[in-house]
């Protein structure tokens, strides 16, 4: 692990006081400040009118009741959140997630991570995040509509298309996001379509928006695969995961000439020799909304299932976590490095353990961090806000141009950042200090506030 600088370090302990218990937090602000030590050496100001203590700590954080029925007639209570951490550059942007292990501490972190992610896009757009511990799996659609409802009856409170746009995250997709801007809608008689992101296309939703952190994520790696004088072409690639990004990730990296070798779920993971059926994983996952255990049941010959263990000990050129944060752990990163891996994209948030990613970087393996790989879903986000703003529609081939460029872009910025800054090929403190650098320029000029 890196050392913090000595006049950041009162920083982190401030943040690890004021927020006891909410571990993945503590470690997204410490990744961040690891980072920060070279820049304040660089330039002093950064330091001063306690502007970094002040991006640490959130600009307002909400937490509400959400009580719905479910199909047997009982009430359901969960927990909703929603953070808004900084509005330097635009209104706050994140996505929501529903998932049974959501609570402040992960908001947070999320929330934490999107301050630089967004940044790094280059678009006018702060960071938030928020969602709710409600498990959407083996739930009705009509129970999902009346959750949603319930959720946005108070969340409307605090969001608008200048103030703050909510978009989807794990267990929030375009069925969740339809419910939630019909409601939204209902409770505020406006048509603002502006105010969530991801929806669908007959109202206001953007081409290519489902696609674009998967395939934002690969054109990512392709570019920092290209600094090497490679490419995916050929190569063997493990994703983790089989929703939304994962899924994407695959198809670009298929498009790229790559083979996926094996994906998973929360059960396993399955194993193709001949190469992962893109098309029979969409079929289970989003037709059927099953297991990738099916998949083997399927598939037959050739392919194995392997229930719990873990998916980095597939031998691969390329791995791209893409499931959840802290899925690859320190030992995970042995094993890919000694079966050969060369890069490592996150196409998840955070989803490698802090000692992973110090042993990836001390490697020398390719290693892009999620807050600048997987920023394409967001950037999407906020060409669909610019769409609605113009009452406009593009065409599939135009947003994904506009999706390539700005991961081409980011790529470039944390690679020149790094150079600038003394650690050539270290994506990590490139993407922490390009993000963190646009911000606190903003705030300073914006004063203390």
């Amino acid at each position: 692990m890196n050392s913090i600088d000595e006049k950041l370090q009162p920083v982190l302990n401030t943040v690890i006081h004021r927020n006891a218990g909410e571990l993945e937090f503590h470690q997204a602000v410490r990744e961040v400040l690891e980072s920060l030590g070279r820049v304040i050496s660089k330039r002093p100001e950064f330091a001063e009118d306690a502007l970094i203590e002040r991006i640490c700590e959130p600009e307002r954080q909400i937490i509400f009741r959400v009580p719905w029925i479910d199909d047997q007639g009982d009430v359901q209570i969960n927990r909703g959140f929603r953070v808004h951490f900084n509005s330097a550059l635009g209104p706050y942007k994140g996505g929501l997630r529903f998932h049974p292990s959501v609570n402040i501490g992960i908001i947070k972190f999320l929330g934490f991570e999107q301050i630089f992610k967004n940044a790094l896009t280059g678009l006018p757009i702060g960071g938030g995040k928020g969602g709710s511990d409600f498990d959407p799996k083996g739930r009705s659609d009509g129970e999902i509509m009346r959750f949603c409802q319930s959720f946005m009856i108070e969340l409307h409170r605090h969001i608008g298309e200048y103030t703050d746009v909510p978009a989807g995250d794990i267990g929030v997709g375009g069925r969740e996001i339809g419910y939630m801007f019909g409601m939204y809608k209902r409770l505020t008689n406006r048509y603002e379509a502006a105010v969530l992101t991801g929806k669908g296309l007959s109202y206001g939703g953007s081409r290519a928006r489902t696609e674009a952190t998967g395939f934002g994520s690969a054109y990512f790696v392709e570019r920092m695969l290209g600094t090497r004088a490679t490419s995916f072409d050929g190569k063997r690639c493990v994703v983790s995961g089989s929703g939304n990004v994962a899924i994407y990730a695959m198809q670009k990296i298929l498009a790229f000439g790559g083979v996926i070798a094996a994906c998973s779920d929360s059960d396993g993971y399955v194993v193709d020799e001949a190469g992962i059926d893109l098309a029979l994983v969409k079929e289970i996952k989003e037709v059927r909304r099953g297991r990738i255990s099916e998949y083997a049941r399927v598939k037959g010959a050739g392919c194995h299932y392997i229930k719990g263990g873990s998916i980095w000990d597939v031998p691969c050129d390329v791995a791209m976590p893409s499931a959840t944060q802290n899925e690859l752990t320190g030992h995970d990163a042995k094993t890919l490095i000694a079966n050969g891996v060369i890069a490592v994209g996150e196409g998840a948030n955070m989803p490698c353990t802090p000692d992973a990613v110090q042993i990836f970087r001390n490697s020398g393996v390719l290693f892009a961090p999620g807050k600048a790989a997987n920023a394409g879903g967001v950037a999407t986000s906020a060409l669909e806000m610019q769409q609605n703003a113009s009452r406009d529609s593009w065409s599939f081939e135009e947003t994904e141009q506009r999706l390539a460029t700005i991961m081409h872009n980011i790529h470039d910025a944390c690679a020149e950042t790094a150079k600038e800054y003394g650690a050539p090929g270290d994506y990590v403190l490139g993407a922490n200090i390009s993000g963190f650098v646009r911000v606190a320029e903003a705030m300073r000029a914006l004063g203390v506030v």
